[in-house]
């Protein structure tokens, strides 16, 4: 046997489903929603995890009925399985890519307000050249997207950050810079004004990302650099309940232009110092997968830039 960590495997073969189970716990932190993704029962599910358990002879998961969390074996047991279930998946897809055909998975993540590329159909294109690949697609906030690539959980994320922002750890492109603008419903006196400042939006309730999302940040900063406080109430991450709270006049919302043409029934006004973003597309700076190198060279990144860096 051998020892890593606080984990003691016996000489016997982990099975790769098994620590499918785990990572699966360990990213919808629930039993049930992991059952789910990985499309077996629950019962199975929780016997093959506590089966993996008695021959490491530690608990991984600390249960109750609140909530699902790792355990320090857990935690060191985390990345180990997730590197060994790629090492197995990439094997595979390697080996069919040989032969002229991609296969394996495409796991891709995606700010909700991606301007820069019409991702679904991207996805569309995508899949009718490689049908056997299959897509998985997480909506989620910059900072955490650009983390799940770090650890292998996505192979590609579209992001928006604030000008001056780079994310590290990965490679990358970008894609677009764009401004804001305030979306408004009708009827609002702003909705009559063609451009306005952002001193003149001061007064007015807000709809927006996160506080500490990459999505919010450019917005945070626009107002801080001109000295002006202004009232966030609503924080949400969907941008469809964005405009569904603007509609009913409960707030104003600052959107990239390249978005708000999916709400005709309000109104756009132009910002004469309006908060910019930047849109990144990033990928592992290890040489990606078969399935992610194809969509990547779909999207235009060059194949120089697909090799791996040197000692990642």
């Amino acid at each position: 046997m051998f020892v890593t960590g606080t984990i003691v495997i016996h000489d016997r073969w982990m099975e790769l489903q098994q620590m499918r189970y785990v990572i699966a716990v360990a990213e919808t932190k629930n039993f049930t929603r992991a059952a789910e993704r990985c499309l077996v029962v629950q019962s199975a599910l929780s016997h093959q995890i506590a089966r993996l358990e008695r021959e490491l002879g530690a608990k991984l998961f600390d249960r109750t009925s609140r909530r699902v969390q790792l355990t320090p074996a857990g935690e060191a047991f985390l990345p180990a399985a997730r590197q060994s279930v790629e090492a197995a998946e990439r094997a595979r897809a390697e080996v069919t890519a040989a032969a002229g055909e991609i296969r394996g998975r495409l796991a891709i993540g995606a700010i909700p307000t991606v301007g820069a590329i019409d991702l679904a159909a991207s996805l569309r294109d995508f899949r009718s050249l490689h049908p056997q690949v299959r897509i998985s697609l997480r909506m989620g906030a910059s900072g955490d997207l650009v983390d799940h690539v770090r650890q292998g959980a996505l192979d590609v994320a579209f992001l928006g950050l604030a000008p001056g922002i780079q994310p590290t750890g990965v490679r990358r492109i970008e894609l677009a810079r764009g401004e804001l603008v305030a979306l408004v419903p009708a009827g609002h006196p702003l909705a009559e004004d063609r451009e306005v400042d952002l001193r003149r939006l001061s007064g007015e309730t807000f709809v927006d990302f996160p506080a500490g999302s990459g999505g919010r940040a450019q917005s945070d900063e626009a107002f801080a650099a001109a000295g002006i406080r202004r009232e966030v109430a609503f924080e949400v991450m969907a941008v469809d309940f964005f405009a569904r709270l603007i509609r009913q006049g409960l707030c104003i919302g600052l959107l990239p232009a390249s978005v708000v043409s999916q709400f005709p029934d309000l109104c756009v006004v132009e910002l004469l110092d309006p908060p910019t973003r930047v849109e990144h597309l990033v990928w592992s700076r290890r040489r990606p997968a078969p399935a992610a190198a194809a969509y990547l060279s779909g999207l235009g990144v060059a194949e120089e830039d697909l090799q791996s860096t040197p000692g990642s």
